[in-house]
């Protein structure tokens, strides 16, 4: 009796490291996955990447509209170069963002992105644009950035976006946090030869 009490309990001993293995490797792997499922599924309003335009135009007319946001902690001013637009499914698009460094050296930031309504994802591709890459801005200096996009004609075939008629694009600078510690931050230039730690929001 003893023995096979030992063994039963050997073997509950393993089952309960391997679900605490399991719930570990979930956790680690549950960021990736996430990531992915949003991009295959444009669930949260994550947009598609696309390498070509489909290759027809529908009739239907979509407003696009466009968001641009600062984390306080970078000195940018960021805003897009126009409010909306109107294209038709299919049709490809090109809007641009402008950025300009307020500080008074070199600063790096990042964007995110995302879309609403948020069930527009899926259907809204990137064929080119500027996030998630290393956008670098001397002291005071601009950048045109610009956006390459269209909607796809797929979206007439699900129920669910027949009243959506505006899908907004929102990107958000950060600090790149990859970047050197020196060249994260910036000091915007004051009158008087002042500086001052600061950043800017632009809706």
């Amino acid at each position: 009796m003893a023995g096979r009490g030992a063994r039963a309990n050997k073997r509950l001993g393993l089952a309960l490291i391997g679900v605490v293995a399991g719930m570990l490797g979930a956790a680690y792997a549950s960021v990736p996955l996430y990531q992915l499922f949003c991009q295959v599924t444009g669930y949260g309003g994550t947009t598609q990447v696309a390498e070509a335009l489909p290759e027809k135009v529908g009739e239907r007319i979509i407003t696009v509209r466009f968001n641009a946001d600062v984390d306080p902690n970078l000195p940018w001013a960021f805003q897009p170069v126009q409010r909306e637009m109107t294209v038709k499914v299919g049709e490809s698009g090109l809007a641009h963002f402008s950025a300009r460094n307020l500080s008074g050296r070199s600063t790096v930031g990042t964007a995110t992105f995302n879309v609403t309504p948020l069930k527009a994802g899926q259907y809204f591709n990137k064929v080119q644009c500027f996030c998630f890459t290393e956008q670098r801005l001397a002291a005071g200096a601009s950048a045109d950035m610009p956006v390459s996009f269209f909607v796809d004609p797929a979206i007439d075939e699900d129920p669910n976006l027949q009243e959506v008629k505006t899908i907004t694009l929102s990107y958000t600078f950060f600090v790149d946090e990859d970047a050197e510690p020196e060249q994260q931050l910036g000091e915007v230039s004051l009158p008087g030869g002042a500086t001052e730690g600061a950043g800017r929001a632009v809706n």
